[in-house]
């Protein structure tokens, strides 16, 4: 009999929570089904002053300039994740609102992209010395 492995949300967090206090960085972690709340949530990290952002837009990546232009005000560095390889998919995919925006893109590797990403994060700001 084959077995199969679903992680949902809550255990894609307690993973990321986990490898946060690993590494020593403060995590919060958002998932919402409404552009604009996530908008405004971008718009609270701006006043917040948080140190970076990884983030997954879904399917705004390809067409919200408003998720664009909330992440265009962050001046920390952005991590792009998706964790479909988007470049492997439709072609309406292969464009990213965010990726100009982004210091670097990881997506293809499923829960591990979210992971590598907090990684990525946590490296450039020791980088920076932050």
């Amino acid at each position: 009999m084959k077995k199969i492995l679903v992680l949902t949300f809550e255990e894609i967090n307690l993973r990321l929570h986990a490898l946060a206090k690993e590494l020593g960085v403060e995590l919060e972690t958002v998932q919402t089904n409404f552009e604009g709340e996530f908008c405004e949530k971008i718009h609270k990290a701006h006043f917040e002053k948080v140190d970076a952002v990884v983030v997954n837009a879904g399917a705004w990546t390809h067409y919200s300039i408003a998720v664009r232009d909330a992440l265009g005000i962050l001046k920390v560095p952005i991590i792009e994740c998706h964790m479909s390889n988007i470049h492997a998919r439709e072609e309406f995919r292969h464009v990213s609102h965010v990726s100009p925006l982004a210091k670097g893109i990881i997506a293809g590797f499923g829960v591990h992209s979210y992971l590598m990403s907090l990684r990525a994060a946590v490296t450039l700001l020791s980088e920076q010395g932050a």
